[in-house]
């Protein structure tokens, strides 16, 4: 069945809700949205408070385009029966669960989680479940996978809301696939956009410093994270917990001690453990141990952190049933993660690595693997720090920055409605606390474009610039605009700026 051929009776979406209609008919639901732009006759309006704009304000629009019914956080004559809840993001859950008939009942969904990893977890455990003969689906930071159809995702929400989720998972159900990796962010979880989805598996890469603005306090922010494995133990799924972390390790007390499989770098007595490895510039080899056996393993993945990574999602692998041969074949010919420690080649001298780092624990983890691969030439990084985010994280970057790289260009990224040059001069407060000198280790510019040509311009043969904190994104969020974007490209303009096009 499409989504268009759809149909549900508005009271069977109340019940769900655990609500009533307020009104005297009970309509045929032909779909839902939050968007009044996007309202077609026969759809229920779902009246989101959002950041910047409230939902309820729409509602004369969504009427006047034909909805049906209504989905608000208050009573009123609207001309058209309503669904009134306290929170009207939390009753959309399972009010688009029941819509697209509970699809996460017909597949099995992995949950991965954390700061840092997520993404390049997901690819890599998706890529192991489909080596390992199952249809596969994927939502995560860079696209949306059904079955073999890939699509690009521009809503630059990881996880998307969760009528989105419930749509995309129906659609996978009805395509036959099996599995799907999804990453679930704390903002996800907190926001109620994955309460609906039933569970297979839970991972966890790391929780350190992100999203305090939202989340208010790290306590906060790592029961958001934890709400996944109590969804998933409630529901009798596994868990994956990286042993190498303090804040992955919080989350074990949530978890079914029967069910969960640890991994660790440093831990031989974790599930999942590489023994006798060996990391250089060519990728990571050593002794792969698992709970069914222990085999040579080899992968061009570069950094420590790659390897935990690659743990993760063989943990995922093992814990859905997948032969270890399919994992082996997965770490040899890894997918491409778009934005992830891409390298940009024009011929230049030196170095240029596109990557979406961008917390102090992941630009300390890329800066380290940069310099490790390259410990005579000098490491130039630029970064920048998302406007409205977390301010605290903003210092602790430019001090990550100045202890680890030779040359820190700080700049915009995605400023919002802030003022870029507060958020740059936050980033080099930071800097300069830990060494940093303007006009010689430290430079700012508001400009990303110009940032980036500049630390090209600064490079020397030998040296790396390494562009953090964009990666695969396509556009800078500035002022209520979304301004088109492309890091990688950006960078080659600036190189053949520099040195004339490889061709001449």
């Amino acid at each position: 069945m499409t989504d268009q051929g759809r149909r549900k009776p508005l009271s069977v979406l109340a019940a769900a809700a655990g609500r009533t209609i307020t009104g005297e008919t009970d309509p045929l639901i032909t779909e839902i949205t939050y968007d009044s732009r996007e309202v077609t006759p026969g759809a229920l309006f779902a009246a989101l408070r959002g950041g910047y704009v409230d939902g309820h304000a729409y509602i004369s629009e969504a009427v006047r385009r034909g909805a049906a019914a209504l989905l608000v956080e208050q009573a009123g004559e609207y001309g058209v029966p309503a669904i009134v809840v306290a929170d009207t993001r939390a009753a959309l859950s399972p009010v688009a669960a029941a819509f697209f008939d509970h699809p996460s009942h017909e597949l099995r969904v992995v949950g991965v989680t954390g700061t840092d990893g997520k993404t390049s977890t997901s690819t890599l455990a998706e890529a192991m479940l489909a080596r390992a003969g199952h249809r596969t689906g994927l939502i995560g930071t860079v696209s949306i996978k059904i079955g073999d159809n890939v699509l690009d995702h521009e809503t630059r929400q990881t996880t998307p809301e969760s009528l989105e989720i419930q749509r995309l998972l129906r659609r996978m159900a009805d395509a036959g696939v099996e599995w799907c990796v999804l990453e679930a962010t704390s903002h996800g979880l907190a926001m109620h956009r994955l309460d609906d989805v039933r569970f297979a598996i839970a991972a966890v890469t790391n929780i350190t410093h992100e999203h305090l603005d939202f989340h208010g306090s790290r306590e906060a922010y790592v029961a958001a994270k934890t709400r996944l494995f109590e969804m998933t133990r409630r529901d009798g799924g596994r868990s994956v917990v990286n042993l190498d972390d303090d804040g992955a390790r919080s989350v074990l007390a949530a978890c079914d001690v029967e069910r969960v499989m640890t991994y660790s770098l440093s831990d031989p007595d974790a599930d999942l453990y590489v023994d006798d490895i060996s990391l250089n510039i060519s990728g990571f080899q050593g002794k792969l141990s698992t709970p069914i056996g222990s085999v040579p393993v080899r992968s061009p993945l570069l950094g420590g952190f790659n390897v935990a990574n690659s743990l993760c999602a063989a943990g995922i692998a093992l814990s859905a049933g997948a032969a270890i041969e399919a994992i082996v074949d997965t770490l040899a010919e890894p997918p491409i993660i778009q934005g992830r420690m891409a390298s940009v080649d024009e011929g230049q001298p030196f170095a240029v690595v596109v990557d979406y780092a961008h917390t102090p624990a992941s630009l300390e983890k890329v800066l380290t693997l940069l310099r490790s691969l390259n410990p005579t030439g000098r490491l130039i990084v630029v970064t920048g720090s998302a406007g409205e985010r977390d301010v605290e994280k903003r210092p602790l970057q430019g001090a990550v920055c100045a202890r680890l790289a030779d040359l820190s260009v700080i700049t915009s990224e995605d400023p919002r409605y802030e003022n870029p040059r507060a958020i740059i001069d936050a980033i080099a407060a930071g800097a300069r606390d830990s060494g940093a000198i303007d006009g010689s280790t430290l430079s700012c510019i508001v400009d990303r474009a110009e940032a980036v040509a500049f630390a090209i311009d600064q490079a020397r043969p030998g040296d790396t610039v390494l562009l953090a904190g964009k990666g695969h994104e396509r556009s800078i969020i500035m002022n209520g605009s979304k301004i088109p974007w492309d890091e990688a490209g950006v960078a080659r303009a600036a190189l053949r700026a520099r040195f004339g096009s490889p061709s001449s």
